[in-house]
């Protein structure tokens, strides 16, 4: 294959160590074996940026390259536009949407800047795989500066409907720069016919066949490609760890009682509030269950410089503290909220541990949390996935408990029908699932897609127009390691 190049908003830097994360953990196994670049801001905020120049590490067959950003491009690009407009209107919240044309201006101008560091960086023949909502408008802004390589382009978040998308005033810009793509990935069918229709009807595209655009007499293949996990390898972390100190004291902690567990990034989009309404729905419909369940939510805090993720850890502690003092006693605390993270391979063992899993997003691209719950069961004696239908897993994972996240009492019956669940429909649930994330991988999802962008000529033959190449700043080597990224 062809040298592969990775853009994505940040970069799980080597000397960082392992990071979890839906992008990090579908993308390192792909670079891992097939080497690459993998390109995208540092986390760095530097008032001179733009003078800093590119920073390269390497891993094994990796090499990762990055940039700061300015105090101004991280608020307009970053946190107003992509995660303040785009995020929350994506996930078809536009109540929370805050627009305000200078942050759409910083987010072109900080894709610009983007394009422009990386073109130094691109060879005759790589392909280019660019991630997520952050660089709607790379592709286009590449074939700008006569880059001709194949240019793929995933969403890992939904792709809302055309109606929802024109709430955003530059939403025909957005989708012009992303038409330049040769391929174009979604996690399910229903967001690759929502982006085929806003392209039709915001950008001018026409569509010829059922995965297939044209434009301005291009051909733009559409896929779907459903993010996954190495069920096997997270099978046996969680075998592991399920025997380590630190889940032996949680299952200590518990004295006998059944574990109920969500595990997300404290989000509007997750649920929370509505899940702990659930929660709480059942603690006061089945008082049969008191004293014998306890609902552990871990929330790690992400995005704390967005006011709607401040007001939400808010609302999140108050829910919780109106449970424990309203519904528990005095030996029994029937909530336990940690907004802190934890190693991948402990959150593993919690799972393992767990009767049931809470996985009740408002809106979600895929949710790797609900495979990984899946893949962390004991055959055995598996526990039961109470899923939303809104995630895009529950399209491959139809044998969990679906529910709709906003009823609580829907929530409140699934708790109750998989905390008495017997063990044989336990069973029989589980190993369709498991069969379902078992079948694929990481490395087979990447490997799909990039095969279908190996088909694409790109813009032109020929790969890079240098002369349209402006001169890069110098890179700059601050880390190097023979061993790769674990």
């Amino acid at each position: 294959m062809n040298r592969i190049v990775v853009v994505s908003n940040r970069v799980p830097l080597p000397e960082k160590g392992a990071q979890a994360g839906g992008l990090a953990t579908a993308l390192q196994p792909l670079l891992e074996r097939e080497g690459g670049v993998w390109f995208g801001w540092s986390g760095s905020i530097s008032a001179k940026a733009a003078e800093e120049g590119t920073r390269i590490s390497h891993a094994g067959r990796v090499t990762y390259a990055t940039m700061a950003l300015t105090k101004a491009e991280h608020d307009g690009y970053y946190a107003n536009f992509a995660n303040g407009v785009l995020w929350p209107l994506f996930h078809s919240l536009p109540e929370m949407m805050r627009y305000d044309r200078s942050d759409a201006e910083t987010y072109f101008a900080t894709n610009a800047r983007f394009a422009d560091t990386l073109l130094p960086l691109l060879q005759d023949g790589d392909l280019v795989w660019v991630h997520d909502y952050h660089f709607l408008p790379l592709a286009g802004l590449l074939r700008a500066r006569g880059v001709a390589n194949p240019i793929g382009f995933f969403l890992h978040i939904p792709f809302p409907s055309a109606e929802l998308l024109a709430l955003a005033p530059p939403a025909g810009k957005l989708i012009a720069g992303l038409l330049q793509a040769d391929v174009i990935g979604f996690q399910t069918s229903a967001d690759l016919g929502n982006f085929a229709a806003a392209a039709t009807t915001l950008a001018g595209a026409r569509q010829i066949a059922a995965e297939l655009l044209e434009i301005d007499g291009r051909r733009v293949r559409l896929g779907v490609f459903p993010a996954e996990i190495d069920a096997e390898d997270f099978a046996a972390d969680a075998l592991r760890a399920a025997r380590s100190p630190t889940v032996e004291r949680l299952r200590r902690s518990l004295g006998g009682q059944c574990l109920i567990l969500g595990v997300d990034r404290l989000d509007p989009t997750k649920g929370l509030v509505q899940r702990l309404a659930g929660y709480r729905r059942f603690l006061e419909t089945e008082t049969g269950w008191h004293r014998r369940v306890t609902f552990l939510q871990i929330a790690p805090v992400s995005r704390q410089d967005v006011a709607s993720y401040q007001t939400l850890r808010a609302e999140l502690s108050q829910a919780a503290g109106e449970i424990n003092s309203e519904c528990g006693d005095p030996d029994w605390t029937p909530l336990r909220l940690i907004t802190k993270g934890g190693p991948r391979a402990t959150l593993a063992g919690y799972m393992r541990a767990a009767r049931v899993g809470l996985v009740t997003p408002l809106r979600d691209g895929m949710n790797l949390v609900a495979k990984e719950y899946v893949a962390a069961q004991d055959p055995r004696d598996p526990g039961v996935l109470v899923l939303s239908r809104f995630a895009g897993a529950a399209r491959q994972l139809d044998a969990a408990l679906l529910v709709n996240p906003n009823d609580p009492d829907a929530i409140a019956e699934a708790i109750t029908r998989a905390l008495a669940m017997d063990l044989r429909e336990r069973q029989t649930r589980w190993r369709a699932m498991w069969q379902a994330v078992a079948e694929s991988s990481p490395l087979d999802w990447g490997l799909g897609f990039l095969r279908l962008l190996q088909q694409s000529p790109g813009k032109r033959a020929g790969g890079i127009a240098p002369a349209l190449a402006p001169r890069g700043k110098p890179l700059i080597p601050i880390h190097t390691s023979s061993n790769a990224i674990n």
